[in-house]
This record gives structure tokens, sequence and C-alpha cells, in this order.
């Protein structure tokens, strides 16, 4: 038993051993039909439409998700499904990436429509040769790769290529278009990264749904502001007349207030509002804001620009909502 043990170990080791070989070997075949391929789909006006059979098309879907989340428009069509159907949603200005190691797949039955509609094509092959090569606009080859399956049949090492091909494609671009991290976080608002990198900006209610008040205000028009504001955030912003932030006054400060009677809601503003609030900077992290109100046990947050003019509010629940 221990020494098949180690048997399986040490063929697992020679599979993994000729995947990355497969890996290794792309770096000598990146050359100008490699650029050639970037400066496409950097400069496509439209989208990116990725499509394959198989283990290629599987390989098809993850490389059209690494170029929709690093910036660059793109989706997964199956390529018999285009035959029958699909082929309606790819426009002149597309550009179509098709995965086949063969390049003999029913992926090629797409090819004269492609060309009719004016799509530009892309071909990730093991063949040069083939049928895809020979009527693609950019071909990049990944060669003739032993499959390292007992058989020498089910796609591994040469899948493994692909993958590896169309991350350099995808990254290579994302690079080229100097994203920031808070470009890729728009892209992945739901992940925990998503969360990491949100910006108060990206979450904070803003224009209409930003209350905000002056100081010399009855407190009973305040609270129509505040109540009347779209989405209800349940706080406003109190600003004086150079529109500078000076006090927040929230539905809790409301609450207390009533403890005492109703007489207050005919007291200016200023009089009951809490001053010198708590704030946060738009391009400060949602993470940061969320922090304050957990630590201080606040429901809103006045957000404020370099002036400490009030330019949007954050409530608890808008951060709930993005998985805080």
């Amino acid at each position: 038993m221990k020494e098949k043990s180690l048997s399986d170990t040490a063929y697992a080791k020679e599979i993994l051993f000729m995947e990355s070989e497969a890996i290794r070997n792309l770096i000598g075949r990146l050359d100008h039909s490699f650029q050639k391929a970037i400066d496409l789909i950097f400069t496509c006006k439209g989208r990116v439409i990725v499509t394959g059979i198989g283990k290629a098309g599987i390989i098809g879907q993850k490389i059209s998700a690494t170029l929709a989340s690093t910036g660059t428009p793109s989706y997964w069509i199956h390529s018999s499904e285009a035959r029958h159907g699909d082929l309606g949603r790819i426009v002149a200005n597309d550009i179509i990436l098709a995965l086949s190691n063969s390049g003999e797949t029913e992926v090629v039955t797409l090819l004269p429509f492609v060309k009719q509609i004016g799509a530009k094509v892309i071909a990730i092959t093991g063949n040069n040769k083939s049928s895809l090569a020979s009527h693609s606009d950019v071909v990049l080859d990944i060669g003739k790769i032993k499959e390292p399956c007992p058989l020498g049949l089910a796609p591994s090492a040469s899948s493994t290529a692909m993958l590896a091909l169309g991350d350099a494609l995808a990254l290579t671009i994302f690079k080229k278009r100097n994203l920031s991290k808070e470009d890729y976080a728009f892209y992945h608002p739901g992940g925990d990264l998503g969360r990491k990198l949100l910006t108060v900006e990206m979450v904070m209610r803003k224009n209409e749904g930003n209350p905000v008040a002056d100081e010399d205000m009855i407190l009973l028009d305040v609270l129509t502001i505040m109540t009347e504001t779209a989405g209800k955030p349940g706080a406003v912003s109190i600003v004086d007349k150079q529109n500078k932030l000076v006090g927040f006054f929230t539905d809790g400060d409301l609450r207390r207030h009533l403890k005492n009677g109703v007489s207050f809601l005919q007291y200016r503003v200023k009089e009951v509002m809490t001053r010198s609030p708590k704030v946060i900077n738009a391009r400060c992290l949602a993470a940061e804001a969320y922090k304050i109100l957990k630590d201080y046990k606040i429901d809103q947050l006045p957000v404020v620009d370099g002036s400490n003019t009030p330019i949007g509010i954050i409530d608890v629940q808008d951060l709930l909502e993005v998985g805080f």
C-alpha cells in the first residue's frame, strides 16, 4: 500500500511537471502576434466574446470572467448555441477570442458568419495549420502539447496552457489600462475584496439623497427636510452661511429630546444639534466609515470634502447592503 501510494504521488508530480512545462514553453512563443492581440483587445470598441467547445470552452469562461473583472467588457458564448441564435449577440466592433487545441472543432463553423458580421478573430490553438488558425486575424499558438493523462487524450496540459495564456492577455491589458484599486473594486462590489476596496463615495447618499439644512432653521422645518429626503436617511447635516458643516441632527437626537416635551421643535436647529460631529472624507474606504459607526455606536455619518462642505451622508444600512 505504501509503495502504491508513492507510485501515485510520483505520477501526480509528473503531471504537475508536464503542466508547468507547458506553461514555461509559452514564454518563448510570445511574439508580435501576442502584441497584436493585446492591441486589438485594448482598442476594441465592442466586447471580447470568448468561445470554445468542451474543456477549451470551460477555460474560455474563466478567461472571459477575468477580462470582465479587470475592465475589459467580455462574455462567453457556447460555440454550438451561437449557431442557434446567439450570433445575434455579436456586432462588427466585437472581437471573437476562439479556443480550440486542434483548431478543427465546432468553433470553426462560426467563422463564416463572424466574418460576415465583420468582427475580428483571435485564435488560441495548438495547431497553427488548422482551419481556425487559417481564418483568424491573429493566432496565438500554444504549440503541440503532450497531455499527461495515461491515454494522452484528456485535455490537461493543453488546457492549462490556454488558461495561463488567457491570464497573460487579460492581465497585460489590465496593466495597460492603468486602473486603480478603486476601479477594480467597482467590478467586485459583492466580494470580500470589493468590500475592502469600496470607497465612501461609492456607497454614500448624495445630491437629492443628502439632506442639508441651515443652522438658523426651525427644527420642525429641518425635520420636514429630513423626512422628505429620498431614502429617508434619518439624519441631516447642518451648515452655516458659508455652507460649512457645523452640526448634525439625527432621529436619535429627536427621540432623546422628546423625553422633555415637544417645545424644542420650535427651537433653531443650532440649539439642539450635535456640534462637531464625527465626519469622513469621500475618498476614505467604506471600511473606515463602518469602523467609526461601530466604535461610536451611531447610525449615520456626514461626508465632507476638503473644505468641510457636506457632500453626502452614509448610513449603516448602506454598508450592510454591501456586505459589512
